[in-house]
Formats: C-alpha cells, structure tokens, sequence
C-alpha cells in the first residue's frame, strides 16, 4: 500500500515537473510519451480565428509553447475537437514543417483522456468526455526554446432550426472559489495564459444577431461584416447560434438526449425584421404614493413614469393612477399617446404627493377595470414599495382578486424595497404574461422600469403556444409562455417524448392575425452535444418550484422535489443541506426518512460512514423582509436564466456566503461538503445511508463520471470525498472498487438518483 501510493506521488510529482500548472489551460497541449524529468514545458498564449461563409467554418489556431528546462522536451501535441463535429479537412504545422496527426472519434479519444487523468492524478480533463482528439508527434523543442504550433481545420456547421450552430471545445476549467486556495484536497487553478478568440462572419446580413447560451459574447457590425468576440479566455464548451434572417421570427433548436431517457431541448425565439403594421398597445400605469415612497423613490419613479410616457408611439393608449389611502386617476377612460396628452399625463404625474396609507385592493380594482379590445395590447405596469394596511389587507385574496380580474392583460410588477409581499407581487406576474422585479434599496427604479420600456415597446407576438407533433414537448418552462417584442429573444427549455423526424411550431397572435412559425428538426434517439441544457433546464424548473413556496406555503413534498432536483443536476439552493439558511428565520421541518432497501447489488460491499441527522431546516415562507425579497428575486432569475455563465453565478454566490460563515466548507455542483479528517463529506449524507467506497481513477470512476454527469464538478476539485445520493453513497478514496458490471452499474446509478429505488 505504502509503495503504490509512493508510487503515485513521485509519478504526480514528475509531471507537474514536467508539464506546469498552465500546461492545460488553453485548448491545445503538449502530452509526453514516456515520464521522464529535466525539461518544462509552458504555453504562453493562444490564438483563435474562425471564418464562416456559408455553412462552413475555417477554424486557426495559433498556440506558443516555451521548453523553460534544462533537457530537451518532446511528446504527443493534442488538441480537443467537438464530439459530433464533422470535419472536411485539417493541417497542422510547427512552425514551418508540416506534422503528420489523426483526428480520433469521441470513444477512442476517451481512452487517451481517462489515460491522462491516471498518470497525472488529476481529473480536469474529465469534463472533455465527449470531445474528439487531434493527436500528432511534435519534433523536440531545446531548453530556452519557443515553438508556434498552428492547427487549420474546415467544419461544417449543422442546422440548428432556423440557425447555423458552431462548437467550440475551450480550455478545461476549474469552480470558482475552490481553486487557488491551500485547504486540504482542493486544487491548484491551472494559469491563464494570453488568448484572443474571433469569429468573422461573412455575408453578416444572412443573420439576426448571434447569441451564445455558455458564454458571454460581443458582437460588432461592420457594413456586410460581423465579428463575435470574447473578453476572456474560452473555458468549457463553447457554442453560439447564428440565427437567419429571412423568417419573421427565426426558432434555433438545439437537444441533448442521454441513452434511456427522455430528452432536453432549447429553443429560442429571435425577432427577425417585422412586417405589417406594429400593435398598439394600452398601457396603464399604477404607481404607489403612500408615505413611506417620499422622497428619492418618489422622485424616481415619476422619472420611471415619465420614460414610460416617453416610450409611447401615437397608436399607443395610456390611463396614469395613483394610490395610497385612497385611488386618484388621471382619466376614467382610455387617453391617445398624443404630444399633448402626453405631457398633460406628465404634469400630474409631477403634481403627486407622497402620504398616506395603501389600499393596494382599490388600486388593482381600477387598473383592471377596462378592457382593451382583441386587436391591443393591454399591459399593466404596478410599483409599490408597502404592504397593504388599507382596504382589503389579506394578500392571498389581493392575489385572487387580481387572477380574477386581470383577463388577458400583461402585467408587469416592481417591489421597490424590503417591505413588500413578494406571494402577492409574484402571482401578480403570473397572473398576466409579465413578470416581476424586486429593486434593493439603493438601485434605481428608473433605470429598472427603463429597461421594461425599452423592452416591450414593440410586440412582435403574443398568445404562443408550443407544439412538437408528433413528438410530445413536455416540462417546458416558463410554463406560462410570455409575449415576444421587437429585439428581445425569448428562450424555452423544455424536454421530449419519442424521437425521429418531427416539426416544432409555434402559433401566436400579432394584432388580430393569428401566424404560426416552425421548423423541421430530427429527435435523437440519444445525443451527446450540448450537454448543458440538461442543467439549465432544471434551473428553470428549479426556479418555477421555488415560485410556488412562495405563492403556495411550503410543504414537505415540494421541498423534496426541490432537493431531489438540486442534487440531480447539481444546483444550490438552500434546501440541499439544512447548513444553508437564514439563521435568524428558520424552523425545523422532518422530512419522511427515505427507506434504503436491504439488498445490495451483487458484488458490492457496502458500509456506513458518518453521522448525520436526517432534517432539513428550512426557511419560513415570510412573505416580506431582505430574505423574502432575496429569494423570490433569486427564483425570478432562475426562471428567465439563458447561459450557463448565469447558472455559475448561483454556485459562487451561495459559496462565498457560506464560506464567510463557516471554515472547512465547500459548496460544489449545488452540493455543500465540509472537510471531516482528510474527506470532504456531503451534508445531505445520512448515517444510515450506504457508502460504495470507489478507488479514484479506476474503471468504475470513470463510469460514475460518464453515468452521473452531476458529480464530475466535484470530482474535478476534491479527491477523497463523500457524495451522497438518494439511496447510497459514493466515497472516493485511495482503495475501493475498480470493476463493476454495467448492469451493477444502471443499479447503484438508480439508487443514487432515485429515493425508495430497489434493485
């Protein structure tokens, strides 16, 4: 045991020796052929190009490599390539001479990546499972010497819907907020190396504009031409759609399907150059004056309803009401967005005062108390910063009274402030297609209603409804699906039944025209690209459960469904362990005990570690303060999130929260662990919960990695660690299992992922 581990330690310590910290932190790298010291091999920047005319993508990558040893370095140079990406043509050079190299598929590249992992034990390549390998023999580099390796490659870019999409395989990358650090088992972040990375797209007026759901993107015109850009360095897989701009409304497709299960889908919705004539809009303001709006918010949000009355066109209709104790109206009926109307509605918008109670009931009985005709739009903007404290007080049937009566219009709600109901304010948005904002105190109310001027002046569609026949789209979210405008995309998760050729369509109504738009699109039967919607899909469901704690009260069961869905796809929340709350406004809540089944799949051993009570603390539903504000405003951002950089902001933030209170602690995947000796232990581990103990890079870990895609973020970042799952745990040590069955496989994955699974 002693000369294995020694083993592994000098074998570690030779080819950080080797190959620095950097080695993997940008796409390409070079990968020695036999272990042996005296040389150092760094790169020191990167560059990538791609061109695209018509369907196809010329791809050059420029990358500099520094031998900063004292011996000669030599190896395999290999750079990742998308899985499912085919490729027409590929050359490769260093520096001038040509290099004799093969592209290998996804499986075979798997076998080189998991080879990897085990000599250098360390898993950050695990994340490229899926990725084909360009692999070639680079000539010796001298000690002190720079050599520039270029690789040119031609892809053809797959339909994607209404869209062209191009793939991307980035540098591996590590979490943030657990690399860099000196705490046991974590890992050292590797060193960013310079990189510039551009897209130019010819003939650009083919497309509306391009969007990115993993990264964040810059996109410059220039006449006919269009760039696409990155600040940072391209980590992870990247993927941008090119949507085309000979459609009304152009729908991108993308799926993800894993073997046996139901698959993922994203589609997005881009406003293309719209025809006909613009629909007018009814617009009714309501805004709260009661006492405690005095002052700076007062002021601005008669600067927020002054751009409102700004951003209506001469078709638009508008009403202005004001409420504290009591309901003031600018007109009982319907005004023209005249110039002169208009600043007629400004000026008594300048006149209000700020006193009083409110009577949020009255208010909501008058904004609703006209109807707009089929061929308008009605919508509905609220602000309030108060509770209710005259006329009806009870905010649950404040919420029925408005479900009743909003009819078709859209409503668009602000809290401004701690002290409002986010239940009442919440089921307000959902009442009519529109949504809800929570501003702190201390943001600008102006500038938030601004943004919802600018965003729906123009309607482009409204009324949608989704169709997948054959195909079944079920779990789609929002589910309630909001009106597209004027260069605002809409983004849908969803997932489907069945699979072969099909058509997604959407119906919607523009004005008093009904339209209808689809494309034609193949249903994998299973797929391995774009593997990040699952994640984001869940994210928005996660985000639509969290909604109905605050509308509904919380209950046992929809607490579950939230754990179980966070732990499955790896996403925080403060349900996932009873270590993340709110201290100060928590109560004890028993959850059932999952019933493990006695029987353990043949072959394996298992065991009990750990000492954990099996009670979930969970936050009272209150329906005002910073806390409720805060969650209902991280539920809000669920539900509308589209790229896997926002989804990451919610691991960092609950991680740097819990990390201020308590040391040893670690929030990974949604997961929380706190180090116990030398494991990180998951907190949703219970002691009577099975333990299958898994050597660290055998066969069966790195089945786990390819059948839990969930875990691999923690992998990547600790070595001994507990995870726990629903039925059993896995602990990944230094001995343990190294084979197992697939059938025993399917098994244990069952029972991680599935409470009161048997066998």
């Amino acid at each position: 045991m002693r000369a294995k581990c020694w083993e592994r330690t000098v074998m570690g310590v030779l080819a950080v020796l080797m190959f620095g910290a950097s080695s993997l932190a940008a796409q390409g790298w070079i990968e020695p052929r036999i272990l042996r010291g005296g040389f150092s091999v760094e790169k020191t920047r990167s560059t990538v190009s791609i061109r695209v005319e018509g369907r196809v993508a010329s791809v050059e990558v420029s990358e500099w490599f520094l031998n900063d040893g004292d011996g000669i370095a030599e190896g395999d140079y290999l750079y990742p390539l998308p899985g499912e990406a085919v490729f027409q043509s590929f050359s490769l050079f260093q520096g001038d001479t040509e290099l004799l190299g093969e592209i290998m598929d996804a499986d075979e590249a798997r076998a080189i990546y998991q080879g990897i992992v085990r000599r250098r034990g360390d898993p950050a390549l695990i994340e490229l499972a899926g990725h084909g390998l360009l692999r070639a023999r680079v000539f010796p580099i001298e000690p002190g010497q720079e050599r520039k390796v270029t690789l040119r490659y031609t892809q053809v870019l797959p339909r994607a819907g209404n869209a062209l999409q191009l793939e991307y395989a980035g540098a591996v990358q590590r979490t943030p907020g657990i690399v860099g650090d000196d705490s046991p088992g974590g890992r050292t972040m590797p060193v960013a190396v310079d990189m510039s990375f551009e897209i130019d797209v010819a003939d650009a007026s083919r497309f509306l504009e391009p969007f990115s759901p993993t990264h964040e993107i810059d996109v410059r015109r220039h006449g006919n031409a269009m760039v696409v850009t990155m600040e940072e360095e391209v980590l992870g897989r990247f993927s941008v759609f090119f949507p085309f701009a000979d459609n009304e409304l152009a729908l991108s497709v993308a799926t993800h399907r894993p073997v046996g299960e139901d698959g993922y889908f994203m589609l997005t919705l881009t406003p293309g150059r719209v025809s006909g004539e613009a629909v007018p809009r009814d617009v009714t303001v309501v805004l709260d004056v009661s006492g405690s709006m005095s002052g700076d918010k007062i002021h601005q949000a008669k600067q927020a309803v002054h751009q409102l009355l700004a951003s209506l066109d001469r078709d638009d209709r508008f009403r202005l009401i004001s409420f504290s104790n009591a309901v003031r109206i600018y007109s009982r009926g319907w005004r023209d967005a005249t110039g002169h109307e208009v600043a007629r509605g400004r000026e008594w918008v300048d006149e209000l005062v700020a006193n009083g109670g409110t009577d949020i009931g009255a208010a909501l009985t008058e904004a609703f108390r006209l109807r707009s005709p089929g061929e308008r739009l009605p919508i509905v903007v609220f602000m309030t910063d108060g509770l209710p404290s005259a006329g009806e007080r009870s905010p649950e049937r404040l919420a029925d009274q408005a479900e009743r009566q909003a009819d078709h219009a859209r409503v668009f709600a602000f809290g401004v402030g701690h002290d409002v109901n986010t239940h009442l304010l919440d089921r307000l948005g959902e009442a009519g297609r529109g949504s809800t904002d929570y501003i702190q105190p201390g943001e600008s109310v102006e500038r938030v209603v601004g943004l919802l001027a600018a965003k729906i002046r123009y309607p482009v569609l409204t009324d949608l409804e989704l169709d997948g026949g054959p195909h079944r789209l079920v779990e789609v979210y929002p589910t309630r699906l909001p009106d597209v405008f004027a260069g605002q995309e809409l983004v849908l998760f969803g997932r489907f039944k069945g699979d072969g050729l099909g058509q997604i369509s959407v119906d919607g109504v523009r004005g008093s025209n009904a339209l209808e738009f689809s494309t034609e699109l193949r249903f994998p039967e299973a797929r391995a690209a774009d593997s990040y919607i699952p994640r984001l899909w869940a994210s928005r469901k996660l985000g639509h459960l969290e909604r109905q704690l605050w509308t509904e009260g919380e209950t046992a069961s929809l607490i579950e469904q939230i754990r179980d869905l966070a732990l499955r796809y790896g996403l925080p929340t403060r349900y996932t362990s009873y270590l993340v709350q709110e201290p100060a406004a928590a109560v004890d809540l028993v959850l059932s005990a999952r019933k493990m089944p006695s029987a353990m799949p043949a072959g394996v051993a298992a065991r009990t570690v750990g000492v954990r009570d099996q009670v979930v603390r969970v936050t009272a539903t209150r329906a005002s303060g910073q806390a409720a504000v805060r969650q209902a405003a991280a539920a809000r951002a669920r539900r509308v999130l589209t790229s896997v950089n926002e989804m990451r902001a919610f691991d960092a933030e609950l991680d740097s929260s819990l990390r201020e209170r308590r040391e040893n602690t670690r929030v990974l995947a949604g997961r929380v662990f706190t180090l116990d000796g030398a494991v990180w232990t998951d907190e949703a581990h219970s002691e009577d919960q099975a333990v299958i103990e898994v050597k660290a890079f055998s066969a069966v870990y790195f089945q786990l990695v390819a059948a839990l895609p969930e875990i691999a973020p923690v992998l990547k970042e600790l070595d001994q660690v507990l995870i726990a799952g629903a039925n059993v745990s896995f602990r990944i040590s230094d001995e343990g299992i190294e084979e197992l069955t697939d059938t025993t496989m399917d098994e244990l994955v069952q029972r991680f992922r599935v409470a009161g699974s048997t066998p």
